[in-house]
């Protein structure tokens, strides 16, 4: 594999700042969009006649078609051309989100999104790829910087956003702010970025094209996806659908991969995983995906199930997270390269770990003010995980495999995001059933707590008829929500110890020789 030392000189004709800018747009409406409708699918269910499951698809048909589109954006880079394929992703992203919010009906809502999920799929490869060919390899952390900041700040402020443009506007302004973003996004990049010539050079082969592994990769995601999206809601392999589309998934994938394995030209080149600084990276792309992801979906979860926060309220106490983050970013992207990267993210991880265990002490009466100091500690090891690690991606690798890289590692943490949230959720669920018949065991009617209890109740309900009934009620009531508080605390405390553990993971890459002039180059590995 060619070593970072020989990388070709090519540069884009801009500022490579000015690129870097460009792309954050387009980051910041795709990134923004997938949390933002969160909070406004109970408006959408009732303004198109929908149930709470069906609007559910909203969110779900947006997720697969994205998943579907992520392994194979590299390959349709090089194709077409990776500017081409860029400027058609926020073209297709853009009108389908003007499309959503013109929407009068459920199927034409979850088509529009279908569509618009295509589109920001393959933006985030994409972008990736440009900044690591725009930039050097000892400014690439500093790039990577700016686009992590989007990456955070977008679903930081999304919730928060979908609310109050809900409350104020309509849901359908949701998918309208995106137009105005799009539009600057599509001048500026027809302006701004460019193929390097490698990119240019590949785009003029015209090697048949591999539908085999094209149609397998795209269906066996999708069913991937739709699995562990719908696997909870349904009760996993009890629904026949649930049980159908996991075994395809399986066995899809597992002949994509054998397929691409042997294949000459390949639609995702799974070989680059041989590499081991690149396929230890992707796995802890999938371990961050899980974290970053799982931990955003279960803090709101929770305070809103829990607390009685509002969807807008529970953006709130996140906000201030995304802003750390932001500033977290630029301080790791000026520490790349002064020190052993792998350090770096090992401490990153163990931050990381303690911000979760932290967590483990939410309970029923957690101000706002607490929780959302505990988020902004949660999250402010992430940045020295995500810097390194996507800078790395590109390390040690040659430039014509850019877009493949991008694709493999967005895909690794796209895929670890949504099997973290599944996961998660159903642990949650059967914890509390077993917190439930644990704290059931020791309520007995003759017990003098729980006579305790139905007195002070009594006395507050004035001694009306049925109270003792009422009580037996609220006893219940309590005792679920004590359970349902244990299995959150569980969930953080098993997401702490894994990321504790998979720390080491990262010494598992090698360093190059060093060299007097670029530390940064300590990433690569040949």
């Amino acid at each position: 594999m060619a070593n970072t030392l020989t990388e070709p000189v090519w540069k884009p004709k801009h500022n490579q700042w000015l690129i870097a800018l460009t792309v954050t747009i387009a980051t910041f409406m795709e990134v923004l969009d997938t949390s933002i409708a969160n909070v406004a699918l109970p408006h959408i269910a009732g303004s198109v006649g929908a149930s709470s499951e069906e609007a559910t698809w909203v969110l779900t048909s947006y997720l697969v078609a994205s998943a579907i589109i992520l392994p194979i954006s590299g390959w349709i880079s090089n194709r077409i051309g990776r500017k081409r394929f860029y400027m058609t992703c926020v073209v297709i992203f853009t009108i389908c989100s003007v499309l959503c919010g013109l929407a009068n009906t459920l199927p034409l809502l979850i088509v529009a999104r279908i569509l618009q999920g295509l589109g920001g799929g393959g933006l985030a490869p994409s972008e990736q790829a440009i900044l690591a060919d725009t930039f050097d390899i000892s400014k690439r952390g500093q790039a990577f910087a700016l686009y992590g900041t989007a990456v955070v700040i977008a679903p930081a402020i999304g919730p928060t956003l979908g609310g109050w443009l809900t409350d104020n506007f309509s849901w359908h302004w949701i998918f309208f702010i995106n137009l105005p973003f799009g539009l600057l996004s599509l001048y500026l990049s027809n302006i701004m970025v460019e193929d390097p010539p490698e990119i240019t050079a590949r785009t003029k082969r015209r090697d048949p094209i591999d539908f085999v592994g094209l149609f397998s990769v795209a269906i066996g995601v999708g069913l991937l996806e739709y699995t562990l999206d719908k696997g909870q809601q349904k009760d996993w392999f009890s629904d026949p659908w649930i049980r159908t589309a996991a075994i395809s998934a399986g066995v899809l994938l597992t002949f994509f991969a054998w397929w691409e394995w042997h294949h000459p030209d390949p639609v995702v080149d799974l070989k680059l995983l041989k590499n081991r600084n690149f396929g230890t990276a992707v796995f802890l792309q999938l371990i961050l995906g899980m974290v970053l992801f799982g931990s955003t979906v279960l803090i709101p979860q929770y305070l809103q199930s829990m607390l009685g926060y509002t969807a807008e309220r529970a953006g709130m106490v996140l906000s201030p997270a995304g802003f750390v983050m932001m500033v977290m970013m630029f301080v790791a992207g000026r520490t790349l390269g002064k020190g052993d990267p792998r350090l770096m993210v090992m401490l990153g991880y163990i931050a990381t770990a303690a911000g979760l265990y932290n967590l483990t002490r939410l309970d029923l009466t957690t101000s706002f003010n607490t929780v959302t100091v505990w988020r902004m500690l949660q999250v402010v090891g992430l940045p020295f995980i995500f810097i390194p690690i996507s800078t790395l991606n590109y390390v040690g690798v040659p430039r014509e495999k850019s877009n493949q890289i991008s694709s493999l590692s967005n895909f690794a943490r796209n895929i670890g995001g949504s099997a973290g949230t599944a996961l998660l959720t159903t642990f949650i669920a059967r914890q509390s059933q077993i917190h439930q018949m644990q704290l059931a065991s020791n309520i007995s009617a003759g017990g003098y707590a729980y006579q305790a209890f139905v007195a002070r109740f009594q006395a507050v309900a004035s001694g009306t008829a049925g109270t003792a009934q009422a009580a037996m009620g609220q006893v219940y009531q309590r005792m679920i929500q004590q359970a349902t508080m244990l299995a959150y605390q569980n969930a953080f405390y098993v997401l702490a110890v894994t990321v504790f553990f998979l720390s080491p993971l990262v010494w598992i890459m090698r360093l190059p020789p060093k060299t007097a002039k670029i530390d940064p180059e300590a990433l690569g590995g040949h």
